[in-house]
């Protein structure tokens, strides 16, 4: 059976949706490739069908994830206090330890086929931080990868090194969910309620804060665009 790679992306912006709808429909977009992975392989004629790719920009109200190797002595708020800041707490089947998402984030989810690219989860995820290392460039930002701790990170080596964009994964049968998180106009105290990834020496920070100014509704959607634009080239990918 010959098989070719798609590598062309269903893209869509799902607005505001809280984490636990966006999982499930992560989980439904993963599960139907999966699915269509199977058929292909029980498949005794010549006949293959190709898997879909998707990628998906949400924004989550407050919510503290943990993942499945997460320590929950990382989350350092009790129920009666997230109540109060309107916050919720989530424990999810990604990679890595706690994270914030919230308001003012950019949070990406690429549901991909990496038979369509490369099998290779390192390799994906050294790719993902390359897409938001070139897009921090364009804002004259130096983002950097940090030994054994995966994101993108800003001044790695120096007293206040810190997060700009956080990210962890999952994936089955070579299929993937959850993805990265980019601070934009992110209210950083939430991060203080929480050791972010379990890293206790490292800070956070934002494009906002980086950059001493606010960014506009506009200037948000242009950085959609470079994270797509900056996707398509490292991926070799194509958004339909």
């Amino acid at each position: 059976m010959t098989i070719i790679q798609n590598k062309k992306l269903h893209f869509q912006d799902l607005g505001l949706m809280n984490y636990v709808d966006a999982f499930q429909f992560q989980e439904e977009k993963m599960q139907s490739i999966i699915t269509k992975k199977i058929e292909n392989r029980d498949r005794t004629d010549e006949i293959y069908e190709e898997t879909p790719n998707y990628f998906f920009f949400v924004e989550h109200p407050h919510v503290y994830t943990l993942g499945k190797s997460g320590d929950e002595k990382n989350m350092l708020a009790n129920q009666d206090f997230l109540d109060k800041i309107e916050a919720t707490f989530v424990k999810t089947n990604r990679g890595g330890d706690i994270t914030y998402h919230g308001f003012g984030q950019i949070v990406g989810y690429p549901i991909l086929d990496l038979d369509n690219f490369k099998s290779d989860i390192h390799l994906y995820m050294r790719n993902l931080e390359e897409v938001m290392i070139r897009v921090l460039a364009e804002y004259n930002l130096v983002g950097e990868r940090s030994e054994g701790e995966t994101g993108v990170w800003l001044d790695v080596g120096k007293p206040y090194a810190r997060k700009i964009c956080a990210m962890g994964v999952k994936t089955s049968k070579w299929v993937t969910m959850h993805g990265f998180a980019l601070n934009v106009n992110t209210d950083l105290k939430y991060f203080e309620y929480i050791i972010p990834c379990g890293i206790k020496d490292k800070t956070v920070t934002s494009l906002a804060r980086e950059l001493e100014r606010k960014f506009s509704d506009e200037e948000v959607a242009e950085v959609k665009s470079k994270i797509k634009h900056h996707f398509t080239k490292v991926f070799e990918a194509e958004f339909l």
